[in-house]
């Protein structure tokens, strides 16, 4: 089957708002199998510099354009094979926009199980249902025509029957023509009415759907939290949903398509037709394909909101280059303690009791504080599971102590943990962390996410980590599929270090899998750190198209080459000589402090079109390669604010209206944002207290890990629950 490019090119580059040029290069470099960051950074003259968001839309519009060309040959082949086919038909199927018109058009072709219009047909009835339909006849009774039609033998034993039958066949026409299909769609959609009531009180314990019980609002007006809300009230059968428009004005609308005119003796028989044809068979699939339409909406804005909180989660800062303790809280089984050095590399473990039931707090002081001093710990990362609260207490008068005896200043901070559970009990925390338990390598995973959040998060399941909403209640397909190209995403973005990056991270690099990325490892074992970008040629199953899509997002910072640990592609690395050599300069300038800031002031003043065309490299790509130049080995997650770390805890009585405090967004949801104040409960901004300015979209204004100023509006001690304002 040939699908018309061309067409598709110029569909896309309409809806997309780009040119059709941008479009036809971008499908190029797809369908020839580069990835999406690849073209995203080192495509740029290609695609137009259409953003890695950009590429990403173009790809799914292109999918779905191809697979909707695909169905159309496949609908018409099938009809055609019935020898139904008229060039009317092929001309609607082929100008049909979406998939849903496709279908609405093959309904009447599609085999189907035996209906009350398959019996009524196979009873001898569609001349008579022709007839009616024809509503040509203006004189004579509707016995009159019955009658021929009675047959005992048939179970047609009166007029009645017989016309049940005639209105069960015009009732499946009705119901399949794809106009008033189209039509009613419509109207359901901006006319209905989505409404819930109370099923069954007693399965919401909590009532947590009470807002539910009696409720109902305009379908076109419905958010998506609610959607997605009403769906779970639903499923846990607490909950019945109900989509309800005005039938009358659907009948007016089925009566404006089919009535031809009311003084034929069919037009009683035809109204209860139509009548039935939507009841029993029009009004249940729409119904279904409105709720599924708003459900994969509501799902879609679901995933988006946890992709943006992911990303912003994944960027944020590390603690690089400190000796870390990790504390994953418990009371009954101990909270478990691990200190690991610079690069991650666990240095010592404990476990310490200082909760109930044991209350072994003076012993488990002097463990921590052992451990401290002999490995000059320089902050401690609590993980914020069960016992955080109380953990965090224990702590805060160690670090007292040690300021007091030591001198020293020590800090700590609390760590989001979700997801550390799943990592410990994986392969992957098997296989990195042998001779620990289950619980201590939670302990390991907590300390690690602080020293570098990027690295660790990404040996998790991306909807393990705890950020969004209702992100249990979209479909997990989908859902990993996105939050797999975020994660993808977010590691091209910042880079990875050939040397140090585990399994985990190079298998997310353009281009690799994770074969490839145990191959890489596994070679850097045996033969040692990686001295350049070209080794990586050596490794086993790494081929010239993979070196080519990864090699730019891969990092050598003490390699042979300056240029390896900056994101300059090796293609270009003959292009950057010339420019460096022009500029009196070479790559080992890069790692000298004043002849880089020399090199520096020269590329300040350079003419980019003239000397891109001198060195016949792209405008887009020399002017990456000047910002690369500028900015060895930048690391882009260092320009976002340092976490807030603390030394005291701060009590939730402590608190007052009024009260203007600093604190940490962990999450972002439609109706606002939580926020980390050093209480044991986050804080909620209402999307009305984020700014003086009208709010749409809560991550308009923050993202999870952004440093926010808030004031206490209120404290509810009982519900544990803090009103916050960015209004200050």
């Amino acid at each position: 089957m040939v699908i018309n490019l061309e067409k598709l090119i110029l569909r896309i580059a309409e809806e997309l708002n780009i040119r059709p040029g941008q479009v036809e290069g971008t499908v190029k470099l797809l369908d020839e199998g580069n990835t999406v960051p690849f073209i995203a950074r080192y495509r740029k003259e290609v695609t137009g510099n259409l953003d890695e968001m950009q590429i990403r839309q173009l790809e799914e519009r292109l999918n779905y354009l191809r697979n909707l060309e695909k169905r159309k040959e496949e609908v018409i082949r099938l009809i055609d094979e019935q020898g139904k086919l008229t060039e009317e038909l092929e001309e609607k199927i082929r100008n049909a926009a979406i998939l849903q018109e496709v279908e609405d058009l093959y309904l009447p072709y599609r085999q189907k199980r035996r209906t009350r219009a398959t019996k009524a047909r196979e009873k001898g009835l569609e001349p008579l249902a022709q007839l009616m339909w024809e509503q040509e006849v203006f004189s004579g009774t509707l016995e009159e025509y019955g009658q021929p039609y009675l047959d005992p033998e048939k179970e047609l034993n009166s007029i009645e029957e017989v016309y049940q039958g005639a209105r069960d066949i015009i009732a499946e026409w009705i119901s399949e023509d794809a106009e008033i299909r189209k039509a009613i769609r419509k109207y359901s959609y901006e006319k209905g009415v989505l409404e819930s009531t109370m099923k069954n009180k007693e399965l919401d314990e909590e009532g947590k759907y009470e807002i539910y019980y009696e409720y109902s609002e305009a379908v076109r007006k419905l958010p998506p939290h609610r959607v997605l809300a009403i769906n779970r009230g639903e499923n846990e059968e607490v909950l019945s949903v109900k989509l309800a428009v005005n039938e009358e004005e659907i009948y007016e609308i089925i009566k404006g398509r089919i009535q031809k005119n009311t003084e034929n003796i069919f037009t009683g028989e035809i109204i209860l037709a139509l009548e039935d044809a939507y009841k029993r068979l029009i009004a249940p699939s729409i119904e279904r394909e409105i709720r599924n339409s708003l459900t994969e909406k509501a799902e879609d804005h679901a995933i988006e909101v946890f992709s943006n909180n992911l990303k912003a989660l994944l960027l944020q800062p590390p603690f690089r280059d400190h000796v870390v303790m990790g504390i994953d809280p418990g009371f009954r089984t101990g909270s478990k303690v691990a200190v690991v050095d610079e690069t991650g590399k666990l240095l010592a473990t404990a476990s310490i009791f200082p909760h109930p039931p044991q209350n072994e707090k003076e012993e488990a002081a002097r463990t921590v504080l052992a451990l401290l001093e002999e490995y000059q710990v320089e902050a401690i990362a609590i993980g914020n599971g069960t016992a955080s609260r109380e953990t965090e207490l224990f702590i805060a008068e160690i670090i007292k102590e040690y300021k007091e005896k030591k001198g020293k200043d020590l800090n700590y901070i609390i760590v989001n943990e979700a997801g550390a559970s799943v990592y410990s009990a994986s392969p992957l925390a098997r296989e990195e962390l042998p001779e620990l338990d289950v619980s201590m390598r939670g302990a390991v995973s907590i300390a690690r996410r602080l020293q570098d959040p990027l690295a660790e998060l990404v040996k998790i399941e991306p909807r393990s980590i705890g950020v969004g909403l209702y992100q249990h209640d979209v479909n997990p397909a989908r859902l990993e599929e996105s939050l797999g190209k975020v994660v993808e995403s977010t590691v091209n973005f910042v880079g990875v270090d050939l040397n140090t990056a585990s399994v985990s991270l190079l298998q997310y690099v353009a281009g690799i899998n994770n074969a490839v990325a145990r191959n890489i490892v596994k070679y850097r074992e045996e033969n040692g750190v990686f001295r350049s970008r070209e080794e990586l040629k050596k490794v086993p199953r790494l081929g010239e198209k993979t070196f080519v899509q990864a090699a730019g997002f891969l990092r050598i910072p003490d390699g042979e080459n300056p240029l390896d640990n900056t994101p300059i592609h090796p293609e270009s690395y003959a292009g950057t000589e010339r420019l460096l050599q022009d500029l009196g300069h070479t790559a080992e300038s890069l790692r000298d402090r004043e002849k880089l800031a020399e090199l520096r002031i020269s590329l300040a003043g350079l003419d980019l079109e003239a000397k891109a065309s001198e060195l016949e490299i792209g405008l887009l790509t020399l002017q990456d390669i000047v910002s690369a130049l500028r900015q060895p080995g930048r690391d882009p997650r260092d320009e976002l604010p340092a976490p807030i770390f603390r030394t005291d805890v701060l009590k939730l009585e402590d608190l007052r209206p009024e009260m203007v405090l600093q604190g940490t967004v962990r999450n972002v949801v439609d109706f606002g944002a939580f926020v980390d104040i050093g209480v044991e409960v986050d804080g909620l901004v209402h999307i009305s207290e984020m700014s003086d300015q009208y709010v749409e979209n809560p991550l308009d204004f923050v993202q999870v890990g952004n440093i926010v100023t808030v004031k206490i509006l209120s404290i509810d001690e009982r519900r544990k629950r803090i009103a916050l304002s960015m209004r200050i």
